[in-house]
């Protein structure tokens, strides 16, 4: 449909508080659930990249004129039914109780209602200032809200789920920002992301009105989002109470894990589990400092703020997210007066992470049975692929290509049976030995348990070439665009954006962006860890 057609509903800012005060400035906000403000109107916004996928997941036709979506997206224009706000809440930053947060740099413009009877929220990053801003500006960059719009594409055709992009708009103006921290700012292109969910709400919504005792407001908040997100739990007519929100809470629990395994699946690292970025409905928000495994390195965060403790690791995100689920469970605490219920949800949590991660595995590697010796299989391999600097993507991808008859051939040399696998190694003098002897004896036990369960080699790769992609949103391929973008030149963007569309594919127009991390690319800002800074 056309632009002027779309039909906004706007439940969250018609069934919720607002704040009583509509002066743009930042302070705290109490009793209301948002603030009303509006983008800041720039004044020669250019759009750079469109989704033509989301725009028809909203309602929006392909063909309208890029001028008025750069208006649109942008914030300059505003259609009958927008009424654009900053959503209130709090959370737990790298552990601690950071007290009221915000939608700092994003404004919702409100919700549509699509054709097929569906709601989908429709929220600016960077269109200015919001009483949430706190010191900062509102604006965002044009090298984040590149890495933003493709990752949040690159994630859902990934199969992890994830908040959408429907555009990328250059503002026209500088911002002013620190990229490193060290005291030497700089004047940066300025952008807008429009990014699409069916909510945005977060743990941290629920947080800041239990902290404050605010539990009107929290039952409000809880009320809403059940009938709203989960009214499935909820019989016909019933009134919410305290054992919707204990389900509710458990289904959070699920959707939580779901997410998380699926983080692991594809090497992907969020960099910044806070509890104020972390969705109720179990999608991945917020892509700030987040990165992809090169090598696998549970150990691995990027995100230079981080780089001390590494509490959001690759390998900690599991624990993290389980260590956010309490926070909310303590929120939700005083609506359902029982531990019981809300200590069964994060038991719930850690059963479906064990066992999705049992089958991740086992479809990574391309088993369709289960042995008592899979497990043992598995953390060998992972303590094989981190004592050496091993590409995690390229790994899994190649060992779909190992033929059974080959792996279960004693007359093949070790150093012969690893040669399928020599590209997904940085340095190759690691391979001493040792280290040799243990991998060959593991892709021959692989290759027996492949046997047992009398695997067929072209239908083992097909299954493993669904699971396991041909190609990931390396950070090193992010900053290509983003280097490109700085000096005008849009096309490794555009390149990046069709790439991300077919990532389980071959794709021989794109091989150049297939391989592993180049040289250059170890250490360079933007290519290893990243900052907070936007």
């Amino acid at each position: 449909m056309k632009l002027s057609d779309l039909q906004f509903d706007n439940r969250f800012s018609s069934e919720l508080p607002a704040d009583s005060t509509t002066e743009n400035r930042p302070r705290q906000v109490t009793q209301a659930a948002y603030s009303w403000v509006a983008p800041k109107p720039f004044e020669s916004p250019e759009l750079l990249a469109f989704s033509t996928e989301v725009a028809e997941l909203v309602g929006i036709d392909a063909d309208e004129a890029p001028e008025e979506l750069a208006r649109l997206f942008s914030g300059k224009a505003l259609l009958p039914g927008m009424q654009p706000y900053a959503m209130c809440y709090g959370g737990h930053q790298f552990g601690n109780w950071a007290g009221q947060l915000g939608d700092g740099r994003a404004i919702n413009l409100g919700e549509v209602i699509n054709d097929r009877g569906e709601y989908w929220a429709l929220q600016l990053k960077g269109a200015g200032p919001t009483p949430y801003s706190r010191t900062a500006d509102g604006f965002a960059v044009l090298r984040s809200s590149i890495r933003e719009f493709l990752c949040s594409e690159a994630m859902f055709h990934l199969g992890v789920p994830t908040t959408r992009a429907l555009s990328l708009v250059t503002t026209g103006e500088q911002v002013m920002r620190d990229m490193f921290y060290d005291g030497r700012p700089g004047l940066e292109a300025g952008a807008v992301v429009c990014r699409v969910a069916p909510s945005f709400i977060r743990f941290g919504q629920f947080q800041l009105p239990a902290s404050r005792q605010d539990y009107t407001l929290l039952k409000q908040f809880a009320d809403f989002t059940l009938v709203n997100h989960f009214p499935h739990l909820m019989a016909a007519g019933s009134e919410p109470g305290a054992e919707h929100y204990a389900a509710m809470f458990a289904e959070v629990c699920q959707l939580t894990a779901k997410m998380v395994v699926q983080w692991e699946r594809v090497g992907f690292v969020h960099g910044v589990m806070n509890t104020d970025n972390m969705s109720i409905l179990g999608l991945t928000i917020d892509y700030g400092p987040y990165g992809w495994l090169d090598n696998y390195d549970p150990d691995w965060t990027p995100n230079t703020t981080d780089a001390g403790n590494r509490r959001y690791r690759f390998g900690n995100q599991a624990e993290i997210a389980h260590w956010n689920l309490y926070q909310l469970a303590n929120a939700l605490y005083p609506l359902i007066d029982d531990a019981d219920p809300l200590e069964a949800g994060i038991a719930s949590y850690r059963r479906e992470v064990n066992e999705l991660r049992q089958r991740t595995m086992a479809s990574k590697l391309g088993l369709t049975t289960q042995d008592d010796s899979d497990g043992e299989l598995v953390t060998e391999l992972l303590a094989l692929l981190a004592i050496v600097e091993t590409d995690m993507t390229l790994f899994y991808r190649n060992l779909g290509g190992l033929k059974v008859g080959s792996l279960c051939d004693p007359q093949i040399p070790d150093e012969q049976l690893l040669e399928p696998l020599a590209d997904c190694y940085y340095v190759l003098d690691q391979l001493d030995g040792p280290y040799v002897e243990r991998m060959a004896a593991w892709l021959r036990r692989y290759g027996k348990r492949l046997q047992k369960e009398g695997s067929d080699d072209a239908a083992r790769q097909q299954r493993m070439n669904r699971v396991n992609p041909r190609y990931v949103l390396r950070n090193y391929l992010a900053q290509l665009a983003i280097d490109k973008a700085e000096a005008g030149d849009y096309s490794v963007l555009h390149e990046l954006f069709e790439l991300i569309k077919r990532p389980y594919d071959e794709q021989p127009e794109f091989e150049k962006y297939a391989g592993k991390r180049p040289d250059w690319a170890r250490e360079r800002a933007g290519c290893s860890m990243l900052s907070c800074s936007s």
